[in-house]
This record gives C-alpha cells, structure tokens and sequence, in this order.
C-alpha cells in the first residue's frame, strides 16, 4: 500500500494579540533574569545602604559633596552603599563608596534621557523594569538616606514608607538629609494628613532629618544598637515575600 503524498499546508499567520501575548510570555523570563542577578550579586554584600537622590545635581554642588561625605564615610563604617547608579547624587554616593573600603553597587536603569551609568561602581546591575530595581533596593538594606530630588526620589521615599507602614519590609532608618529641602513636605503631611486620618502622626516618625554624615551614621548605629544588622526570623520571613 502506498501512502498519499503529503499536502504542503500554508503556515497559519500568527494573530497580532497572539504575538503581543508570545511577547509577554517571553518578557517574564526577562523579569526573572533581574530578579535572580539581583538576589544573587546583592545577598553576600550585606549590611547594606541604599541612597535616593536627583539625578540632575552636579559635581561640585554642596549637597553632591555631601552625599559624597556620607557615602564614604558609610563605606569606610563596612557598609556597602547601593545607588541608582546614574548622574547626579547616584554618581556622588557611588563615587563616595568607590573611595572606600566597602563596595559600590549601582542599580542601572534603562531610560531614554538622563541615565548614563557613572564609573564608581564595583558591581554594576542593568534594569529595564523599575519594579525589580525597586524590589532590589529594598530587600537588603539595612537603612535608607534620601538626598533631594525630583519625581524619582519621591517615588521612591514614597515607596519604602510605604512598605514599611503596610509591614511588607522590616522598620529601618529612613534618613532624609537637608532639613530646608524636606521640612516643607513633612509639615504638610503633618498639617493635611494626619489631621484627616490617611496616616497617623507615629507613622510620621518612620522618617528622620538629618544634615551631616556624623548624623547619618550615628542614627543608623543607634537603630542597630541593642541588635545585630541581620534581620530576626520573623523580620526574614516578611522579606522573602516582598
């Protein structure tokens, strides 16, 4: 018996929604990608700070030296300084940890204007989604200084204050440095907040203001006084599911 020749069937022309959704499927892997390199680069480096602030303040600006200053000294202390990785007060708290004794971490990001990758970094991480880069500067940390900025650094104070109410990331140092800059925004939400009860005058005191490296330091030593850096176990398991 012999058997029929094959038809040759004309290949079925994959749906446009098939192909977004081919698409999407394949972007996990890449989302999956960031989140191991990040556990896995960022895990052994620890105690850890993270540092929040504007890209667009330059070499030789009073608060870029500052942020400078705190960032070595941190690093001299055997605190590895994690930054955005870009311009600006990025650049400062890498370079200030790249002079010291402890890493530099940058978090890079992907964006179509302002972040260039500065050269003070010892381990150096892309992202292309900031919701993984987010999750990194957050699982590791063992105190958080937020320089001034813009829309980023408020997303970002926003963020961890929020992680922190909501008991999805454990209570640390939230240090918010130059008093001038940020006392307008906590007299506001001290003002408007509070009095109609969207956050509780205590939840205020998650943040602190300070002005000078000493006062970095001092504030993040004092937080660890009577503990070690590592989390307990119950403050681990609320890590693992952040």
């Amino acid at each position: 018996m012999t058997s029929r020749p094959r038809k040759n069937r004309p290949a079925r022309a994959m749906h446009p929604e098939e192909d977004r959704a081919s698409q999407e499927s394949w972007r996990v892997f890449q989302i999956m990608a960031e989140f191991v390199q990040g556990f896995e680069e960022l895990a052994p480096l620890q105690p850890s700070v993270t540092f929040f602030g504007s890209a667009r303040t330059p070499a030789g600006d009073p608060l870029y030296e500052l942020a400078r200053s705190i960032a070595r000294r941190l690093s001299d202390a055997g605190f590895t300084v994690v930054t955005g990785g870009g311009p600006g007060i990025m650049e400062a708290g890498s370079r200030g940890a790249f002079e010291g004794d402890s890493p530099s971490v940058g978090l890079n990001i992907h964006l179509p204007t302002e972040q260039v990758p500065n050269p003070y970094q010892d381990v150096a991480l892309e992202y292309r989604h900031f919701f993984s880069r987010k999750v990194m500067f957050v699982k590791y940390a063992s105190a958080y200084v937020v320089m001034p900025g813009g829309f980023g650094t408020l997303d970002e104070l926003l963020e961890i204050l929020t992680l922190i109410q909501t008991g999805k990331t454990r209570r640390i140092p939230v240090l918010l440095v130059h008093a001038p800059f940020w006392s307008g925004l906590l007299d506001w939400l001290r003002n408007t907040l509070v009095p109609r009860g969207t956050i509780s005058e205590q939840e205020l005191a998650l943040m602190q203001i300070v002005e000078t490296a000493d006062e970095v330091l001092d504030a993040i030593f004092s937080h660890y006084e009577t503990r070690g850096f590592e989390p307990s176990p119950e403050e681990a398991r609320v890590m693992r599911e952040l």
